[in-house]
């Protein structure tokens, strides 16, 4: 097996739900998104960003408004709309759900009597 497409399906899976949360909490530059992600250890191209931006947009979870650049062209800022803000609680909440589920399996102890009985059913 390889670890790094394990890793690389891993980080797909909570992608969305980052970005969300980023947008979330105003509204948000593409660049700024990848920098905040890459502060957070979560390194995403803007290659991969811009087509799931888009989807978002497409299915009504963002709206977006341009803003005029001293420096260059106008910048699209991106913004959560109701239905966005609808979407960005359930994954909140199926995200609470699936971190209690999984801290409460990695940190869960090992219970002696299951490892007996493990073990006897080999002997």
């Amino acid at each position: 097996m390889n670890i790094e497409n394990t890793q690389s399906q891993m980080r797909k899976g909570i992608l969305e739900f980052c970005i969300l949360s980023i947008i979330r909490r105003g509204e948000a530059y593409p660049s700024d998104i990848v920098e905040e992600m890459k502060a957070a250890n979560l390194h995403i191209l803007e290659g991969t960003l811009y087509p799931l931006l888009t989807r978002l947009k497409n299915a009504e979870m963002l709206t977006y408004r341009w803003v005029e650049s001293n420096s260059g062209p106008p910048r699209k800022y991106f913004l959560l709309t109701e239905k966005g803000e609808a979407f960005y609680k359930e994954l909140e909440q199926t995200w609470q759900e699936l971190s209690n589920g999984v801290n409460a399996l990695a940190n869960k102890k090992e219970d002696s009597s299951n490892s007996e009985n493990f073990n006897q059913s080999f002997i």
